[in-house]
């Protein structure tokens, strides 16, 4: 996985379900049948075996591309049905050789990304109308149930021997990774004495206990078992579905980036790598031309409509540079093109969401988007200069921002400006606007602001003029990327989740950032810890004090 740079080998983050290797997903009518088959000798790196349908990232890159393709090419779909082939077991969870053998940082990484994928499946259950249903035939642990949680409903296999369980605690000395200790008792308000047992029970809870303490909503033997998903299924149809209508699906074509040795770009997007300075830059480019009007049009553009391209450009630049570039501590942000254009493209994005099934899919992807760029933990700098587009759905980026800098020149001046699509339509992890978590109130659709205005308004950090721009913005960055990465990662993850808390919010705010801590030390990773001799004859050894 670690090349002689230091840098992860290439991931390929995109995927088809022609192409997966370990999931089958069979639509039928509104009902998608998404069964977990992984192959055990297909890994994504070579040095462990898959046993148990355990998951490695690959697993979930592929769940992940089938959970975005159903809101796309299946609006049709309202009930999804999570289940395995397997006979007595679902998902034994993350694959423990994986974890055992992968670098810290990318253990943290596959933690975020398998965290962003549940999210994104409660994401579709609570706006596209779908119903999913975990239909758990077998034994089903750790990361397997943290799936399992992530669905509307968890139907259990009683058969005397099948249970669910979070055994990291005592089985290997971490944490539950994917938001589990979360989602039990925010999301399925387990009572917090019942989770302490349940969370320290390597064995963990078999059918009746875990249908009594509310960890599973039904439970049937196995004989009457596909009766009872089928009756879920039934009822979940039976009830009224989005009132958006469903025109047909559309397929969403492979985004190809071009590769260099120091970056890659795509139609809108450019990402420049600078290794010895520790920086990349993030280019975004603005619509080109007039886009497309009416929520038909918008339809008709398909993949091509700038929104979409853009963001899943986005989107999958983001992973590329967690996964790739492990050492890139700052990303500076830069927009260009017309401000008026990439306003009228939000407007058209923004009316036709409130009728059309595909600009809301469209618009939600954005958010979500945008969501991944507030969890990345690189420092993000967003550089407002001539020629830029921080307008509407790229003012995002800004506001995403650690720290903006803006040229305040009055030969070129830069603008800045609000579209419909800043004022609720893309939350953070909050669920607010990133204006308001700013602190920023009173911009209404259609202001702009120049830099100076801008700086006044809380949108920019500074505003400097020509004399002062290239210095401050040097100094600014050598000064970032010299910083303790892991004192900036707990600085950022602080800072950036300010005000109310979210289950979202807890899950990389807090359990993200104690896993992060935990994966460190000698009790997990040690040469005795209990990661590291998972498996073995051998007990762990464990250093007793508590901090």
């Amino acid at each position: 996985m670690e090349s002689e740079a230091g840098r992860t080998e290439d991931i390929a983050f995109e995927t088809h379900p022609a192409d997966y290797t370990h999931w089958r997903l069979r639509v039928e009518g509104p009902v998608a049948w998404l069964d977990m088959d992984v192959k055990e000798d297909r890994p994504l790196r070579p040095g462990y075996l898959l046993k148990l349908n355990s998951y490695d990232l690959g697993v979930d890159i592929e769940l992940a591309d089938a959970a975005r393709r159903l809101r796309f090419e299946h609006p049709e779909v309202r009930v999804v049905v999570l289940g395995s082939p397997r006979g007595r077991v679902f998902c034994a969870g993350a694959n423990i050789r994986m974890l055992g053998s992968s670098t810290h940082a990318f253990k943290v990484n596959f933690c975020r990304y398998t965290n962003e994928t549940r999210l994104a499946i409660e994401d579709a259950q609570r706006h596209s109308g779908q119903h999913w249903i975990a239909a758990l035939g077998g034994t089903t642990a750790g990361g397997g149930y943290e799936l399992a949680l992530a669905c509307n409903e968890i139907l259990l296999v009683d058969d005397g021997s099948t249970a669910v369980s979070l055994p990291e605690v005592p089985l290997l000395g971490v944490l539950p990774g994917t938001g589990g200790l979360t989602r039990v008792t925010d999301k399925r308000r387990v009572r917090r004495d019942r989770a302490d047992v349940f969370c320290t029970l390597g064995e963990g809870v078999r059918a009746p206990r875990a249908l009594e303490w509310g960890l599973v909503d039904a439970i049937a033997p196995r004989s009457r078992f596909q009766d009872l998903v089928q009756g879920r299924v039934e009822a979940a149809l039976a009830r009224p579905p989005r009132t958006l209508a469903c025109s047909p699906g559309l397929a969403l074509e492979p985004l190809s980036p071009g590769r260099t040795a120091d970056g890659w770009s795509y139609r809108c997007v450019d990402v420049a790598l600078d290794r010895r300075g520790r920086t990349a830059t993030l280019s975004l480019r603005g619509p080109e031309a007039a886009g497309p009007q009416g929520a038909r049009a918008l339809r008709d553009a398909g993949g091509d409509l700038w929104h979409l391209r853009a963001f899943r450009e986005l989107d999958d630049a983001l992973l590329r540079l967690r996964f790739h570039e492990e050492s890139l501590g700052l990303v500076l942000l830069k927009t260009e093109g017309d401000v008026g254009l990439v306003l009228e493209a939000d407007r058209e994005l923004a009316a036709a969401a409130r009728d059309s099934w595909f600009a809301r899919e469209v618009e939600l992807l954005v958010a979500s988007t945008l969501r991944r760029l507030d969890v990345t933990a690189r420092s993000l700098f967003a550089l407002v200069g001539p020629g830029s587009s921080f307008a509407g759905s790229l003012l995002e980026l800004a506001l995403a921002a650690d720290r903006a800098y803006a040229l305040d020149q009055p030969g070129a001046p830069v603008t800045l400006a609000v579209s419909p699509l800043n004022l609720g339509p893309l939350p953070t992890w909050q669920e607010g606007t990133r204006l308001a978590a700013r602190g920023v109130g009173g911009l209404e659709d259609g202001r702009r602001l120049d830099a100076a205005g801008a700086a006044a308004a809380g949108l920019v950090t500074y505003a400097l003029d020509a004399l002062d721009w290239e210095d401050e913005v040097r100094v600014a960055i050598e000064e970032r990327a010299s910083l303790s990465p892991d004192a900036l990662t707990g600085l950022e993850a602080n800072l950036r989740f300010p005000g109310q808390e979210t289950m979202a919010t807890r899950i990389f705010g807090r359990l993200s950032a104690w896993q992060n801590w935990i994966f460190q030390r000698p009790n997990a990773v040690g040469e005795r810890g209990a990661l590291t001799l998972y498996g073995e004859p051998e007990r762990p050894a464990f250093d007793w004090r508590r901090t």
